[in-house]
């Protein structure tokens, strides 16, 4: 329990009359996400910014890394709004906590308690590990040298360090961002990336590699691949709805060259499912474990070798397939804006209802002109939505 916590700190009202823009949200939001959270408080604030020329309003949600990741937060949103305009019963708050405020040598105490549960459990984890590899050595060494010559390729692939991006345009990065949005079809989306025989998130990819391309040509450069990073999901049943991060940052290389939207969306699907499949996956926390003991000059090393070479970053999170309210108002629209995290570019997609909600946070010493870019972009998605209707599709920012 936090004895300091302040309500207004952490949600905030803005009104600056009428006729405000999404626009006005988006550049709002910008510096937002630029700063840094006080870190003797709680990690989230909520911004509400009112006078929309469409009479509505726009909630800018904050929350640190450190708290959820993209999945945890869809679930933290089911919790944040109504499934009604006007709820039947309205959930009572919960009691008032009882004030629990640890004391300097309490405080040392339940840190040591804590290092050595988590040591414990390290050592059932490799103890588990290294039973079963013996065992499964003897009945058949050499089934398990093979398995074990894969898994430890496969940590390397995923530490591997590539410190520069593979783009020969966004090269430079800075701490400054740009927002962008894109709207799209959902079910058309899906349709199309039934028609390559794939799901919603190899149309995105697919759509997001034309636009990339498009943006290259128009700098007049040609660029065979860039390297993506994107987060995949292993979050297990026990490992609760909401809080934590359970996902691995794989990074591959995606090509640009390929004309055909179907057998493009064909050569992600393979690309994504061959890093699903990657033997080293359940090997990250453990690594991640041990790096973080590490000297933190020598962590930060490890991470940015690993990041710094990426050229962007896509995330596809399932979001509610049903309306949502808040205090009486229908949620119209719901974007997810993800960290760069060294990449030139965060591109995620949220499906909400009948739509694909697409944010493009893009680093503004790589991306000099992101109006092109989101007009790219566009026309990656039009590319791709054209395969289940060739029919002129709007697609809105």
């Amino acid at each position: 329990v936090d004895p300091n916590f302040d309500l207004d700190f952490h949600l905030r009202w803005v009104s600056g009359g009428s006729g405000h823009t999404m626009r006005d949200v988006l550049d709002y939001a910008q510096p937002i996400a630029m700063q840094s959270f006080d870190r003797a408080r709680p990690q989230w604030e909520i911004h509400v910014v009112e006078g929309l020329d469409d009479g509505g309003a726009a909630m800018i949600v904050k929350i640190h890394h450190a708290i959820t990741d993209g999945v945890g937060a869809v679930a933290m949103a089911m919790i944040l709004f109504e499934l009604a305009r006007e709820p039947a019963h309205e959930t009572p708050l919960p009691p008032e906590p009882e004030p629990d405020v640890m004391g300097p040598f309490e405080r040392l105490v339940d840190g040591i308690r804590h290092e050595i549960d988590r040591e414990r459990e390290a050592g059932h984890l490799v103890a588990g590990g290294v039973s079963a590899a013996v065992t499964a050595l003897l009945r058949d060494p050499g089934t398990a040298l093979r398995q074990g010559g894969a898994v430890a390729a496969s940590a390397g692939r995923l530490i591997a360090p590539a410190t520069r991006p593979k783009s020969a345009v966004m090269t430079e990065r800075s701490l400054k961002m740009h927002f962008d949005t894109l709207r799209v079809p959902l079910d058309l989306a899906k349709a199309a990336a039934r028609m390559a025989g794939g799901r919603l998130n190899d149309a995105f990819v697919a759509a997001t590699t034309a636009g990339l391309r498009r943006y290259h040509e128009a700098h007049g450069a040609s660029t065979g691949t860039l390297r993506m990073a994107m987060p995949i999901n292993v979050r297990h049943d026990d490992d609760g709805a909401a809080g934590g991060n359970h996902f691995v940052p794989a990074r591959f290389d995606v090509p640009l060259v390929i004309d055909d939207p179907v057998e493009r969306m064909r050569s992600v699907h393979e690309l994504v499912a061959e890093q699903r499949a990657e033997p080293a996956l359940d090997l990250v926390d453990p690594m991640a474990g041990v790096l973080n003991r590490l000297p933190r000059s020598v962590t930060t090393e490890v991470f940015g070798s690993v990041l710094r070479g990426v050229d962007v970053v896509t995330s596809n999170v399932p979001g509610a397939p049903i309306e949502l309210f808040s205090a009486g108002a229908k949620v119209t629209d719901m974007f997810a804006f993800a960290p760069l995290a060294g990449a030139a570019i965060n591109i995620t997609l949220l499906s909400y209802v009948d739509r694909c909600y697409v944010a493009v946070n893009s680093d503004r010493a790589a991306v000099v002109d992101p109006e092109r870019l989101i007009d790219c972009l566009r026309q990656g998605w039009d590319e791709i939505l054209a395969v289940a209707d060739d029919s002129p599709i709007a697609i809105a920012t």
